[in-house]
Protein backbone atom coordinates (compact mmCIF):
# COMPACT_ATOMS: atom_id res chain seq x y z
CA UNK A 1 0.00 0.00 0.00
CA UNK A 2 1.14 3.89 -1.26
CA UNK A 3 1.26 4.88 2.88
CA UNK A 4 3.13 2.45 3.96
CA UNK A 5 6.05 3.59 1.88
CA UNK A 6 6.29 6.94 4.13
CA UNK A 7 8.56 5.62 6.81
CA UNK A 8 10.93 4.39 4.10
CA UNK A 9 10.87 7.77 2.07
CA UNK A 10 11.79 9.55 5.20
CA UNK A 11 14.69 7.44 6.20
CA UNK A 12 15.95 8.48 2.35
CA UNK A 13 15.50 11.95 2.77
CA UNK A 14 17.05 12.07 5.85
CA UNK A 15 19.77 11.47 3.85
CA UNK A 16 19.40 14.22 1.10
CA UNK A 17 18.99 16.70 4.53
CA UNK A 18 22.19 15.32 5.57
CA UNK A 19 24.12 15.74 2.56
CA UNK A 20 22.59 19.05 1.82
CA UNK A 21 22.86 20.49 5.63
CA UNK A 22 26.07 22.48 7.12
CA UNK A 23 27.81 20.75 9.74
CA UNK A 24 26.74 22.06 13.36
CA UNK A 25 29.08 24.80 14.95
CA UNK A 26 28.98 24.91 18.46
CA UNK A 27 29.87 28.33 18.68
CA UNK A 28 27.10 29.59 16.89
CA UNK A 29 24.35 27.60 18.95
CA UNK A 30 25.76 28.84 22.30
CA UNK A 31 26.12 32.41 20.66
CA UNK A 32 22.42 32.13 20.07
CA UNK A 33 21.46 30.73 22.99
CA UNK A 34 22.88 34.03 25.17
CA UNK A 35 21.40 36.31 22.66
CA UNK A 36 18.14 34.80 23.01
CA UNK A 37 16.21 32.65 20.53
CA UNK A 38 14.21 34.53 17.90
CA UNK A 39 12.59 31.23 16.74
CA UNK A 40 9.43 30.85 18.71
CA UNK A 41 9.10 27.67 21.07
CA UNK A 42 5.49 26.07 20.45
CA UNK A 43 3.91 23.35 22.19
CA UNK A 44 0.41 21.63 22.07
CA UNK A 45 -0.68 24.12 24.22
CA UNK A 46 0.55 27.07 22.29
CA UNK A 47 0.29 25.81 18.84
CA UNK A 48 -3.29 26.50 17.92
CA UNK A 49 -3.07 30.27 19.05
CA UNK A 50 -0.12 31.07 17.26
CA UNK A 51 -0.86 29.48 14.08
CA UNK A 52 -4.26 31.75 14.52
CA UNK A 53 -2.37 34.90 15.13
CA UNK A 54 -0.13 34.82 12.43
CA UNK A 55 -1.49 34.86 8.90
CA UNK A 56 2.41 32.87 7.96
CA UNK A 57 4.24 30.90 10.13
CA UNK A 58 7.21 28.20 9.57
CA UNK A 59 6.95 25.77 12.44
CA UNK A 60 9.75 23.11 12.45
CA UNK A 61 9.45 19.96 13.91
CA UNK A 62 12.28 18.39 15.52
CA UNK A 63 13.45 15.76 18.52
CA UNK A 64 16.70 16.85 20.66
CA UNK A 65 18.45 13.73 19.75
CA UNK A 66 17.94 14.28 16.00
CA UNK A 67 21.73 15.06 14.39
CA UNK A 68 19.98 17.05 11.41
CA UNK A 69 18.23 19.10 13.61
CA UNK A 70 21.38 20.08 15.64
CA UNK A 71 22.65 21.17 12.34
CA UNK A 72 19.74 23.05 11.04
CA UNK A 73 19.41 25.10 14.42
CA UNK A 74 22.27 28.19 13.81
CA UNK A 75 21.07 28.50 10.52
CA UNK A 76 17.56 28.67 11.31
CA UNK A 77 17.97 31.12 14.25
CA UNK A 78 19.91 33.14 12.14
CA UNK A 79 17.23 33.10 8.91
CA UNK A 80 14.60 34.04 12.01
CA UNK A 81 16.52 36.90 13.23
CA UNK A 82 16.80 37.88 9.53
CA UNK A 83 12.99 37.14 8.65
CA UNK A 84 12.08 39.26 12.15
CA UNK A 85 13.03 42.32 10.10
CA UNK A 86 11.13 41.83 7.57
CA UNK A 87 7.99 43.87 6.26
CA UNK A 88 5.77 42.17 7.16
CA UNK A 89 7.85 40.18 9.46
CA UNK A 90 7.94 36.47 9.22
CA UNK A 91 7.84 34.13 11.49
CA UNK A 92 10.24 30.85 12.13
CA UNK A 93 8.66 28.69 15.19
CA UNK A 94 9.89 25.04 16.67
CA UNK A 95 7.93 22.33 18.14
CA UNK A 96 9.85 19.22 19.81
CA UNK A 97 7.70 16.68 18.30
CA UNK A 98 9.50 13.67 20.39
CA UNK A 99 8.58 15.21 24.00
CA UNK A 100 4.81 12.97 24.84
CA UNK A 101 2.86 16.15 25.04
CA UNK A 102 3.41 17.04 22.02
CA UNK A 103 2.99 13.69 20.12
CA UNK A 104 -0.80 14.78 19.08
CA UNK A 105 0.45 17.30 16.93
CA UNK A 106 3.41 14.85 14.79
CA UNK A 107 0.33 12.82 15.19
CA UNK A 108 -2.90 15.45 13.45
CA UNK A 109 0.51 16.73 11.15
CA UNK A 110 1.69 13.44 9.73
CA UNK A 111 5.74 13.92 10.81
CA UNK A 112 7.62 11.24 9.38
CA UNK A 113 10.79 12.03 10.39
CA UNK A 114 13.00 14.97 11.95
CA UNK A 115 13.44 17.83 11.07
CA UNK A 116 10.12 18.42 9.46
CA UNK A 117 9.02 21.34 8.67
CA UNK A 118 5.96 23.16 7.56
CA UNK A 119 3.83 26.21 6.55
CA UNK A 120 1.18 27.87 7.70
CA UNK A 121 -0.86 30.12 5.74
CA UNK A 122 -4.19 31.73 6.87
CA UNK A 123 -4.55 30.99 10.34
CA UNK A 124 -3.46 27.47 9.03
CA UNK A 125 -6.26 26.84 6.34
CA UNK A 126 -3.65 26.11 4.51
CA UNK A 127 -0.71 24.03 5.45
CA UNK A 128 2.06 23.29 3.17
CA UNK A 129 5.39 21.21 3.29
CA UNK A 130 8.82 23.35 3.29
CA UNK A 131 10.65 22.30 0.55
CA UNK A 132 13.59 25.25 0.33
CA UNK A 133 17.31 25.52 1.45
CA UNK A 134 18.56 24.32 5.29
CA UNK A 135 21.38 27.06 5.84
CA UNK A 136 20.49 30.63 6.40
CA UNK A 137 20.60 32.75 3.36
CA UNK A 138 19.14 30.34 1.10
CA UNK A 139 15.69 29.69 3.88
CA UNK A 140 15.72 33.73 3.70
CA UNK A 141 14.99 33.83 -0.04
CA UNK A 142 12.67 30.87 -0.42
CA UNK A 143 10.59 32.23 2.49
CA UNK A 144 10.45 35.90 1.23
CA UNK A 145 9.03 34.10 -1.95
CA UNK A 146 6.66 32.36 -0.51
CA UNK A 147 5.29 35.55 1.30
CA UNK A 148 4.98 37.22 -2.50
CA UNK A 149 2.02 36.79 -5.02
CA UNK A 150 2.56 33.00 -5.99
CA UNK A 151 2.84 33.88 -9.60
CA UNK A 152 5.08 36.97 -10.93
CA UNK A 153 4.18 38.89 -13.79
CA UNK A 154 7.08 38.63 -16.66
CA UNK A 155 6.64 42.37 -18.38
CA UNK A 156 9.76 42.03 -20.34
CA UNK A 157 13.02 40.24 -21.53
CA UNK A 158 14.70 41.23 -18.64
CA UNK A 159 11.84 40.41 -16.01
CA UNK A 160 11.93 37.01 -17.27
CA UNK A 161 16.23 37.29 -17.26
CA UNK A 162 15.60 38.02 -13.52
CA UNK A 163 13.23 35.50 -12.69
CA UNK A 164 14.09 32.48 -14.55
CA UNK A 165 16.75 30.41 -13.16
CA UNK A 166 18.34 28.18 -16.15
CA UNK A 167 19.16 25.58 -13.11
CA UNK A 168 15.56 25.11 -12.24
CA UNK A 169 11.91 24.81 -13.05
CA UNK A 170 9.86 27.43 -14.24
CA UNK A 171 6.48 27.55 -14.87
CA UNK A 172 5.21 30.19 -17.00
CA UNK A 173 1.16 30.85 -18.36
CA UNK A 174 1.13 32.67 -21.04
CA UNK A 175 -2.18 34.35 -21.52
CA UNK A 176 -4.03 37.14 -23.40
CA UNK A 177 -4.83 38.92 -20.35
CA UNK A 178 -5.47 38.27 -16.73
CA UNK A 179 -8.46 37.42 -16.03
CA UNK A 180 -11.15 34.21 -17.35
CA UNK A 181 -10.84 30.41 -16.31
CA UNK A 182 -7.71 29.73 -17.89
CA UNK A 183 -5.77 31.96 -15.66
CA UNK A 184 -7.60 31.42 -12.90
CA UNK A 185 -7.05 27.82 -12.72
CA UNK A 186 -3.45 28.65 -13.26
CA UNK A 187 -3.33 31.01 -9.98
CA UNK A 188 -4.80 28.29 -7.81
CA UNK A 189 -2.13 25.70 -9.23
CA UNK A 190 0.57 28.06 -8.40
CA UNK A 191 -1.01 28.90 -4.84
CA UNK A 192 -1.65 24.91 -4.13
CA UNK A 193 2.72 24.24 -5.62
CA UNK A 194 3.87 27.79 -4.87
CA UNK A 195 6.45 25.62 -2.23
CA UNK A 196 7.62 23.74 -4.70
CA UNK A 197 8.01 25.41 -7.91
CA UNK A 198 8.20 29.17 -9.28
CA UNK A 199 5.62 31.03 -11.11
CA UNK A 200 5.25 33.59 -13.30
CA UNK A 201 2.97 34.56 -15.75
CA UNK A 202 2.73 36.89 -19.15
CA UNK A 203 1.15 38.57 -22.36
CA UNK A 204 4.08 37.99 -24.53
CA UNK A 205 6.38 34.29 -24.79
CA UNK A 206 8.63 36.17 -26.84
CA UNK A 207 9.60 37.31 -23.51
CA UNK A 208 10.48 34.03 -22.20
CA UNK A 209 13.98 32.54 -23.10
CA UNK A 210 13.40 29.62 -24.58
CA UNK A 211 10.60 28.13 -26.27
CA UNK A 212 8.40 29.31 -30.01
CA UNK A 213 7.44 32.69 -29.74
CA UNK A 214 4.44 32.64 -32.18
CA UNK A 215 2.17 29.82 -29.98
CA UNK A 216 -1.61 30.41 -29.62
CA UNK A 217 -2.53 31.54 -26.05
CA UNK A 218 -3.20 30.50 -23.53
CA UNK A 219 -0.97 27.92 -22.70
CA UNK A 220 1.49 26.47 -19.87
CA UNK A 221 4.95 26.44 -20.55
CA UNK A 222 7.36 24.56 -18.48
CA UNK A 223 11.22 25.47 -18.54
CA UNK A 224 13.58 23.11 -16.96
CA UNK A 225 16.91 21.75 -17.35
CA UNK A 226 17.32 18.78 -18.05
CA UNK A 227 15.60 16.25 -20.99
CA UNK A 228 13.69 18.74 -23.30
CA UNK A 229 14.03 21.67 -22.28
CA UNK A 230 10.68 23.24 -22.61
CA UNK A 231 7.64 21.37 -22.29
CA UNK A 232 4.18 23.16 -23.85
CA UNK A 233 0.68 22.36 -22.30
CA UNK A 234 -3.07 23.87 -23.22
CA UNK A 235 -4.79 21.97 -21.03
CA UNK A 236 -5.90 24.44 -17.98
CA UNK A 237 -7.98 22.01 -16.28
CA UNK A 238 -6.62 22.20 -12.52
CA UNK A 239 -6.25 18.35 -11.90
CA UNK A 240 -4.87 18.01 -15.73
CA UNK A 241 -2.27 20.81 -14.92
CA UNK A 242 -1.16 19.37 -11.80
CA UNK A 243 -0.40 16.29 -13.20
CA UNK A 244 1.27 18.05 -16.55
CA UNK A 245 3.80 19.94 -13.91
CA UNK A 246 4.19 16.82 -11.87
CA UNK A 247 4.83 14.45 -14.74
CA UNK A 248 7.03 17.29 -16.93
CA UNK A 249 9.44 17.85 -13.77
CA UNK A 250 11.44 15.21 -12.75
CA UNK A 251 14.18 13.89 -15.33
CA UNK A 252 13.61 10.79 -16.85
CA UNK A 253 16.64 9.36 -15.17
CA UNK A 254 16.85 10.74 -11.39
CA UNK A 255 20.30 11.01 -10.17
CA UNK A 256 21.16 9.73 -6.66
CA UNK A 257 24.44 11.58 -5.92
CA UNK A 258 25.80 14.30 -3.24
CA UNK A 259 24.84 17.31 -5.55
CA UNK A 260 22.54 19.38 -3.65
CA UNK A 261 21.18 20.20 -7.27
CA UNK A 262 19.81 16.49 -7.66
CA UNK A 263 18.26 17.07 -3.90
CA UNK A 264 14.23 18.21 -5.02
CA UNK A 265 14.42 15.33 -7.89
CA UNK A 266 15.55 12.78 -5.37
CA UNK A 267 12.58 13.58 -3.26
CA UNK A 268 9.87 13.48 -5.60
CA UNK A 269 11.35 10.54 -6.76
CA UNK A 270 10.60 8.34 -3.42
CA UNK A 271 7.36 10.46 -2.77
CA UNK A 272 5.88 8.80 -6.16
CA UNK A 273 3.30 5.95 -5.65
CA UNK A 274 4.75 4.34 -9.02
CA UNK A 275 6.82 1.63 -9.06
CA UNK A 276 10.42 2.48 -8.62
CA UNK A 277 13.59 1.01 -10.91
CA UNK A 278 17.13 1.66 -9.20
CA UNK A 279 20.51 1.05 -10.41
CA UNK A 280 22.73 1.68 -7.95
CA UNK A 281 27.09 1.38 -8.76
CA UNK A 282 30.35 3.42 -7.77
CA UNK A 283 30.59 6.41 -10.16
CA UNK A 284 33.62 7.14 -9.63
CA UNK A 285 35.05 3.47 -10.88
CA UNK A 286 34.53 0.79 -13.69
CA UNK A 287 32.14 1.70 -16.81
CA UNK A 288 30.02 3.83 -15.16
CA UNK A 289 29.29 6.00 -18.58
CA UNK A 290 28.16 2.50 -20.40
CA UNK A 291 26.16 1.63 -17.40
CA UNK A 292 24.45 4.99 -17.89
CA UNK A 293 24.20 5.31 -21.65
CA UNK A 294 22.59 2.21 -21.72
CA UNK A 295 19.96 2.57 -18.49
CA UNK A 296 19.05 5.80 -20.19
CA UNK A 297 18.02 4.43 -23.72
CA UNK A 298 16.15 1.86 -21.55
CA UNK A 299 14.17 4.68 -19.53
CA UNK A 300 13.39 6.14 -22.85
CA UNK A 301 12.61 2.67 -24.58
CA UNK A 302 10.06 1.97 -21.33
CA UNK A 303 8.80 5.54 -20.87
CA UNK A 304 5.28 4.73 -21.49
CA UNK A 305 5.59 2.45 -19.01
CA UNK A 306 4.12 3.33 -15.15
CA UNK A 307 7.60 3.51 -13.53
CA UNK A 308 10.21 5.85 -12.47
CA UNK A 309 14.23 5.67 -13.12
CA UNK A 310 16.89 6.43 -10.75
CA UNK A 311 20.65 5.74 -11.08
CA UNK A 312 22.16 6.21 -7.53
CA UNK A 313 25.88 6.05 -6.46
CA UNK A 314 26.55 3.52 -3.91
CA UNK A 315 28.85 6.18 -1.88
CA UNK A 316 26.05 8.24 -1.75
CA UNK A 317 23.19 5.77 -1.66
CA UNK A 318 24.06 4.25 2.18
CA UNK A 319 20.58 5.02 3.22
CA UNK A 320 19.04 2.90 0.74
CA UNK A 321 21.18 -0.03 0.85
CA UNK A 322 20.37 -0.04 4.55
CA UNK A 323 16.48 0.10 4.09
CA UNK A 324 16.71 -2.68 1.62
CA UNK A 325 19.02 -5.11 2.86
CA UNK A 326 21.80 -4.46 0.13
CA UNK A 327 25.73 -4.90 0.43
CA UNK A 328 28.05 -2.51 -1.44
CA UNK A 329 30.05 -5.42 -2.82
CA UNK A 330 26.51 -6.53 -4.66
CA UNK A 331 26.66 -3.73 -6.85
CA UNK A 332 26.68 -2.78 -9.67
CA UNK A 333 22.80 -3.84 -9.28
CA UNK A 334 19.42 -2.91 -10.32
CA UNK A 335 16.45 -2.97 -7.88
CA UNK A 336 12.82 -2.37 -8.69
CA UNK A 337 9.97 -1.58 -6.29
CA UNK A 338 6.49 -1.69 -7.16
CA UNK A 339 3.47 0.07 -6.14
CA UNK A 340 2.31 -3.58 -3.99
CA UNK A 341 5.84 -3.15 -2.29
CA UNK A 342 7.63 -5.97 -3.70
CA UNK A 343 10.73 -5.89 -4.85
CA UNK A 344 12.87 -7.30 -7.45
CA UNK A 345 16.53 -8.01 -7.47
CA UNK A 346 19.45 -8.46 -9.94
CA UNK A 347 22.87 -8.16 -8.37
CA UNK A 348 26.42 -7.68 -10.02
CA UNK A 349 24.50 -7.28 -13.40
CA UNK A 350 26.19 -6.08 -16.54
CA UNK A 351 25.28 -3.24 -18.71
CA UNK A 352 24.20 -5.61 -21.58
CA UNK A 353 21.84 -7.13 -19.14
CA UNK A 354 19.91 -3.95 -18.39
CA UNK A 355 16.92 -3.97 -21.06
CA UNK A 356 16.21 -7.90 -21.12
CA UNK A 357 16.12 -8.22 -17.16
CA UNK A 358 13.33 -4.69 -17.06
CA UNK A 359 11.86 -6.87 -20.26
CA UNK A 360 11.05 -9.91 -17.71
CA UNK A 361 9.83 -7.75 -14.88
CA UNK A 362 7.14 -6.04 -17.51
CA UNK A 363 6.49 -9.67 -18.53
CA UNK A 364 5.71 -10.51 -15.12
CA UNK A 365 8.42 -13.33 -15.00
CA UNK A 366 10.51 -12.16 -12.25
CA UNK A 367 10.39 -13.40 -8.78
CA UNK A 368 10.57 -10.68 -6.20
CA UNK A 369 13.05 -10.84 -3.44
CA UNK A 370 12.75 -10.45 0.21
CA UNK A 371 14.63 -8.34 3.19
CA UNK A 372 14.86 -10.46 6.06
CA UNK A 373 17.07 -10.93 9.19
CA UNK A 374 18.28 -14.49 9.80
CA UNK A 375 15.79 -16.58 11.56
CA UNK A 376 17.44 -16.72 15.36
CA UNK A 377 18.73 -20.36 16.26
CA UNK A 378 17.45 -19.35 19.88
CA UNK A 379 13.99 -17.34 20.85
CA UNK A 380 13.76 -18.03 24.72
CA UNK A 381 13.51 -14.48 25.66
CA UNK A 382 9.69 -13.63 27.13
CA UNK A 383 9.21 -11.51 23.95
CA UNK A 384 9.64 -13.37 20.60
CA UNK A 385 12.34 -11.74 17.67
CA UNK A 386 10.51 -12.34 14.40
CA UNK A 387 11.83 -11.37 11.19
CA UNK A 388 10.38 -11.54 7.68
CA UNK A 389 11.15 -15.06 7.09
CA UNK A 390 8.95 -16.53 10.35
CA UNK A 391 6.52 -13.25 10.40
CA UNK A 392 4.16 -16.14 8.72
CA UNK A 393 4.60 -19.28 10.78
CA UNK A 394 5.08 -17.05 14.27
CA UNK A 395 2.59 -14.55 13.76
CA UNK A 396 -0.32 -16.18 11.50
CA UNK A 397 0.04 -19.81 11.31
CA UNK A 398 1.02 -20.59 15.13
CA UNK A 399 -3.28 -20.61 16.19
CA UNK A 400 -2.03 -17.98 18.95
CA UNK A 401 -3.23 -14.28 19.72
CA UNK A 402 0.11 -11.94 19.03
CA UNK A 403 1.17 -8.73 20.18
CA UNK A 404 3.45 -7.55 17.53
CA UNK A 405 5.82 -4.41 18.07
CA UNK A 406 7.23 -2.73 14.90
CA UNK A 407 10.38 -1.10 16.05
CA UNK A 408 13.22 1.04 15.08
CA UNK A 409 16.64 0.41 16.94
CA UNK A 410 17.44 4.14 17.18
CA UNK A 411 14.21 4.88 18.10
CA UNK A 412 13.37 6.37 21.51
CA UNK A 413 10.45 5.37 22.10
CA UNK A 414 10.83 2.13 21.39
CA UNK A 415 13.55 2.07 23.72
CA UNK A 416 11.45 3.22 26.82
CA UNK A 417 8.62 0.62 25.80
CA UNK A 418 11.37 -2.58 25.49
CA UNK A 419 11.13 -3.21 29.11
CA UNK A 420 7.49 -2.48 29.68
CA UNK A 421 6.91 -4.80 26.49
CA UNK A 422 9.29 -7.55 28.44
CA UNK A 423 7.28 -6.88 31.72
CA UNK A 424 3.99 -8.02 30.10
CA UNK A 425 5.39 -10.76 28.38
CA UNK A 426 6.70 -12.12 31.58
CA UNK A 427 3.71 -11.80 33.27
CA UNK A 428 1.93 -13.78 30.34
CA UNK A 429 4.26 -16.90 30.34
CA UNK A 430 1.89 -19.16 31.44
CA UNK A 431 -0.62 -18.09 29.29
CA UNK A 432 0.13 -20.51 25.84
CA UNK A 433 -2.38 -18.66 23.74
CA UNK A 434 -0.91 -15.35 24.19
CA UNK A 435 2.56 -14.48 22.05
CA UNK A 436 4.84 -11.09 22.86
CA UNK A 437 6.97 -10.56 19.74
CA UNK A 438 8.93 -7.91 17.97
CA UNK A 439 10.47 -7.02 14.34
CA UNK A 440 13.31 -4.48 13.61
CA UNK A 441 10.95 -2.54 10.95
CA UNK A 442 14.20 -1.20 9.70
CA UNK A 443 15.99 -4.59 8.92
CA UNK A 444 13.25 -6.68 7.49
CA UNK A 445 10.07 -6.07 4.98
CA UNK A 446 7.03 -5.95 6.79
CA UNK A 447 3.76 -7.55 5.16
CA UNK A 448 1.15 -5.93 3.32
CA UNK A 449 -1.66 -6.73 6.37
CA UNK A 450 0.17 -4.00 8.10
CA UNK A 451 0.72 -0.40 8.05
CA UNK A 452 3.62 1.15 9.92
CA UNK A 453 4.03 4.86 9.36
CA UNK A 454 5.92 5.35 12.84
CA UNK A 455 7.94 3.62 15.39
CA UNK A 456 6.80 2.15 17.50
CA UNK A 457 3.52 0.69 16.29
CA UNK A 458 1.66 -2.08 17.50
CA UNK A 459 -0.68 -5.30 15.99
CA UNK A 460 -2.73 -7.59 17.64
CA UNK A 461 -3.39 -10.50 15.40
CA UNK A 462 -5.61 -13.32 16.73
CA UNK A 463 -5.63 -16.96 15.22
CA UNK A 464 -8.63 -16.38 13.14
CA UNK A 465 -6.50 -14.15 11.37
CA UNK A 466 -7.95 -10.64 12.79
CA UNK A 467 -5.62 -7.85 12.30
CA UNK A 468 -6.39 -4.72 15.09
CA UNK A 469 -3.87 -1.77 15.87
CA UNK A 470 -3.05 -1.36 19.40
CA UNK A 471 -4.30 1.92 20.42
CA UNK A 472 -4.55 1.32 24.51
CA UNK A 473 -1.83 2.66 26.82
CA UNK A 474 1.80 1.94 27.44
CA UNK A 475 1.98 0.61 30.84
CA UNK A 476 2.59 -3.42 31.14
CA UNK A 477 -1.08 -3.92 32.96
CA UNK A 478 -2.79 -1.73 30.16
CA UNK A 479 -1.14 -4.06 27.60
CA UNK A 480 -2.23 -7.06 29.51
CA UNK A 481 -5.48 -5.37 29.87
CA UNK A 482 -5.76 -5.10 26.12
CA UNK A 483 -4.75 -8.62 25.11
CA UNK A 484 -6.89 -9.88 27.66
CA UNK A 485 -9.88 -8.09 26.38
CA UNK A 486 -9.20 -8.88 22.55
CA UNK A 487 -7.93 -13.03 22.50
CA UNK A 488 -9.65 -15.12 21.20
CA UNK A 489 -9.67 -18.61 22.71
CA UNK A 490 -9.01 -21.70 21.36
CA UNK A 491 -12.50 -22.88 20.91
CA UNK A 492 -13.18 -19.26 18.75
CA UNK A 493 -11.42 -20.68 15.89
CA UNK A 494 -11.59 -24.48 14.21
CA UNK A 495 -8.07 -24.51 12.93
CA UNK A 496 -4.82 -22.64 12.94
CA UNK A 497 -4.96 -23.34 8.78
CA UNK A 498 -8.05 -20.45 9.25
CA UNK A 499 -5.12 -17.95 9.27
CA UNK A 500 -3.33 -18.66 6.61
CA UNK A 501 -4.63 -16.58 4.43
CA UNK A 502 -4.82 -12.71 6.78
CA UNK A 503 -5.45 -10.66 3.76
CA UNK A 504 -9.24 -11.94 3.81
CA UNK A 505 -10.28 -10.64 7.32
CA UNK A 506 -7.65 -8.21 7.86
CA UNK A 507 -9.28 -4.85 9.91
CA UNK A 508 -5.82 -2.99 9.85
CA UNK A 509 -6.76 0.37 11.22
CA UNK A 510 -3.51 2.72 10.91
CA UNK A 511 -1.65 3.73 14.10
CA UNK A 512 0.03 7.09 13.68
CA UNK A 513 2.53 7.43 16.36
Amino acid sequence: MATRSKVWISLLLALAVALSAPALRAEEAAAAAEEGEAVLTLDVDSFDEAVAKHPFIVVEFYAPWCGHCKALAPEYEKAAKSLSKHDPPIVLAKVDANEDKNRPLATKYEIQGFPTLKIFRNQGKNIQEYKGPREADGIVDYLKKQVGPASKEIKSPEDASSLIDDKKIYIVGVFTEFSGTEFTNFMEVAEKLRSDYDFGHTLHANHLPRGDAAVERPLVRLLKPFDELVVDSKDFDVAALEKFIDASSTPRVVTFDKNPDNHPYLMKFFQSSAPKAMLFLNFSTGPFESFKNVYSAAAEEFKDKDIKFLIGDIEAAQGAFQYFGLKDEQAPLILIQDGDSKKFLKDHIEADQIVSWLKEYFDGKLSPFKKSEPIPEANNEPVKVVVADSIQDVVFKSGKNVLIEFYAPWCGHCKKLAPILEEAATTLKSDEEVVIAKMDATANDIPSEFEVQGYPTMYFVTPSGKVTSYDAGRTADEIIDFIKKNKETSGATTTSEKAADPATTAETVKDEL
